[in-house]
């Protein structure tokens, strides 16, 4: 049976599971007591509840939470249920402490999830990859005996079969340090929320040892179980967590841009004001380097003439007769006095409205110690982010978190299989390699939904005797897909 056959066979299971459970009416809500808040990260809010003994919730299953009064409810996804303490994931808070609330479930409205991501695959093969799903595909149709002999370490497809999970998964870690350093993007799912922290650890302290900073590759889907596992502290790798941390710089650096720009628009007009003043300032000193120079030029011809007037008597005839041919006598040099004198006069006060000019344009034209750098900083600034308009795009852009931008930038992508099938995320990102933690353990729809997100490799860990104690891989009977 091919993958596209394979997949259209569980299709039909899961409606059909849908359709059961819808008519037997499963999803009877169930009444928690005793919650309490766990963590809060970002905006996501782990808590526990107390649930009757008899009540047994699948992980990953969404739930709505209704509280008493029927004021608060939120949406939430079962991480964990260990005897009668359930954890759930709330998209909202309720406070530290919540007396009492309602859970409903939803496994109908998870089953048609499910179907539906499947049904993109085959409905969007443009989108999806089934080259190495083919490969699953033959796997998931075997026996234990033949799973076990289908060992294969392709490019395309590799199994990691032992009854050792510590050799498991450090095999496990070893690949994903050597995908990690060829640039491969990895898909790394495990049953549950416990195993999922479990095999993270493991990969988190295999790349401390070998040098890498596994925060910046790592990161953990959903909040984290445990707060440590393998020495290493989960909280950090939480997608969560991660992506409110670069969001909450990114705040920071919008509000730091923020004022650089309104800083900007502050010192731009200002500067402009004091150019204007300058620019007048220096026109007013080229009018008093002017009226200067025109003074000193009478002055120095008064100084002539007056020498002249006083050694007029005693020049020689000759030279006294050539002055008066051209007009010059005791009579017109006196007037050329009276003349400079009155030019000379009207320079002085010309000049004095010049300084006075000058000495208010001089405080008015004077730019503060390092305004002018800090303006060229901030203009290159600016500049470098494509100007004053692109800033106030910037600056107007919604702080919207672009989930789906974040987690590409991830190299490791750790989830539960059910989450991968059933959260829209998924479906909007893709990966090169998929990396299976107890492979037996898990339904095979998740596994199929998950290995249509990867182009190149799928690689399977486990132990072959969980494939017929399990139970996972058990083919949906040929009856319901004829009803189909």
């Amino acid at each position: 049976m091919t993958a596209t056959e394979l997949i259209e066979l569980w299709i039909t299971r899961l409606e059909a599971e849908r359709a059961r459970l819808t008519e037997a009416g499963q999803d009877a809500p169930v009444v928690a007591l005793q919650g309490r808040l766990v963590q809060s990260t970002g905006g996501l809010h782990l808590y526990e509840f107390i649930v009757p003994a008899d009540v047994q919730l699948a992980v990953d299953l969404p739930v709505s939470v209704v509280t008493v009064d029927e004021a608060d409810t939120t949406e939430g996804v079962v991480l964990q249920q260990a005897g009668n303490s359930i954890s759930i994931q709330l998209v909202d808070a309720l406070g530290h402490e919540v007396p009492s609330v309602t859970l409903v479930p939803d496994q109908a409205g998870l089953a048609s999830t499910s179907a539906s991501h499947l049904k993109d695959i085959l409905a969007k093969p443009d989108l999806y990859h089934l080259g190495p799903t083919e490969r699953l595909a033959s796997l998931l149709q075997m026996q234990e005996g033949e799973a076990e002999a289908f060992s294969s370490a392709s490019s395309v497809f590799t199994t990691v079969w032992s009854d050792d999970r510590s050799f498991r998964r450090q095999k496990l870690a070893n690949l994903t340090m050597e995908l990690i350093r060829v640039n491969k993007r990895i898909l790394l799912i495990s049953p549950d929320h416990q195993e999922c922290d479990e095999i993270v650890g493991m990969v988190g302290r295999t790349m401390k040892a070998g040098g890498l900073n596994h925060k910046t590759w790592i990161t953990r889907y959903e909040l984290p179980i445990a707060s440590q596992a393998g020495g290493v502290d989960l909280h950090e790798l939480g997608f969560e967590a991660q992506m409110h941390q670069f969001y909450a710089k990114s705040q920071g650096d919008k509000a730091s841009l923020k004022h650089k720009y309104d800083r900007f628009r502050e010192l731009a007009p200002f500067l402009s004001q004091k150019e204007a003043k300058q620019k007048d300032l220096d026109e007013v000193r080229l009018l008093e380097w002017r009226l200067v120079t025109q003074l000193r030029d009478l002055q120095v011809r008064m100084a002539d003439v007056r020498k002249t007037l006083d050694e007029f008597e005693n020049l020689p005839l000759f030279q006294r007769l050539t002055m008066q041919a051209v007009g010059k006598n005791v009579e017109s040099l006196k007037q050329y006095c009276a003349l400079y004198q009155g030019q000379m006069e009207q320079l002085d006060n010309e000049l004095d409205v010049a300084k006075g000019r000058i000495q208010q344009l001089a405080p008015e034209a004077a730019i503060p110690r390092g305004t002018r750098a800090e303006f060229e900083d901030l203009k290159e600034h600016i500049t470098k982010l494509g100007g004053a308009k692109k800033v106030r795009e910037l600056l107007a852009a919604e702080e919207n978190p672009n989930r789906q931008a974040f987690i590409q930038n991830r190299r490791v992508v750790a989830a539960t299989p059910t989450r991968v099938a059933s959260d829209p995320l998924f479906s909007r990102v893709r990966f090169d390699v998929l990396m299976i933690d107890e492979a037996p353990r898990i339904a095979a729809p998740s596994l199929l939904a998950a290995a249509g997100l990867v182009r190149e490799r799928i690689i399977i860990s486990g132990d072959p005797r969980d494939i017929a104690a399990a139970g996972q891989w058990t083919m949906p009977q040929s009856v319901t897909r004829t009803a189909h």
